[in-house]
């Protein structure tokens, strides 16, 4: 029953925007909080889970983002984007996290990548068998070798990566989001790929906008 609600609450909603549906919660109007929940909280959990790596620490750390929004509601400013908004307190919740963690992960990159027309993950489009059927490489060895390159990377630098490529946020939305210049985020993001490069030559090719690995900064 509760869902049937939920469902004819969004029909009912169709084209107000974020930003529009967040004042109006501001005024009083709790529903329209479950329209927001309801776009957002999908893609909230996989920025999260992306970044820390534990599905039972992602779902607290989402829980407490939505807690948060709800918390502040009055302090948002319809001049921001909501979504730059929400992305800030996950990401704010992530990083105190991960400074208590004792053990850093890092994201799966078994996941659709934005780059990619035909939406396949990166693991996808590494080498794998061949048309005749015999194994050109063991793929959990290029997948270990993958999660261990983007864990090398920095922090600055994997987190532009995660919001770019999962996420598929703009890079002026990543800039506010992170509270930088958009050239130093695309500067971030270039220095990611290259390092991938370097620690995957083998499969440089494969790379969103691959390009012949060059050194590159280990952090910007």
């Amino acid at each position: 029953m509760i869902g049937i609600i939920l469902m004819a609450l969004r029909r009912a909603l169709p084209d107000e925007s974020d930003e529009a549906l967040m004042e109006r919660y501001k005024g009083g109007d709790a529903r329209v909080f479950e329209v927001l929940l309801g776009r957002h909280e999908r893609g909230i959990f996989g920025f999260i889970y992306r970044m820390v790596r534990d599905r039972e620490l992602a779902n607290d750390l989402l829980q407490e983002t939505f807690l948060r929004v709800v918390k502040n509601a009055q302090s948002y400013s319809p001049k921001a984007k909501f979504s730059t908004w929400l992305y800030t307190i996950a990401r704010n919740q992530c990083i105190d996290a991960l400074r208590k963690a004792v053990h850093r992960r890092h994201p799966s990159l078994d996941q659709p990548q934005g780059a990619d027309p035909e939406g396949r993950t990166l693991m996808e489009k590494l080498p794998g068998p061949s048309d005749d059927g015999f194994e050109r490489i063991d793929t959990q060895q290029v997948r270990s070798r993958v999660e261990e390159a983007v864990a090398s990377l920095s922090d600055e630098q994997r987190e532009v990566f995660v919001m770019r490529e999962f996420q598929r946020l703009k890079f002026n939305d990543i800039a506010q989001l992170v509270g930088v210049s958009e050239n130093t985020i695309k500067s971030r993001m270039r220095y990611a790929l290259e390092n991938l490069r370097l620690a995957l030559a083998d499969y440089a090719q494969e790379l969103p906008d691959a390009a012949n690995p060059i050194p590159a900064r280990s952090r910007v």
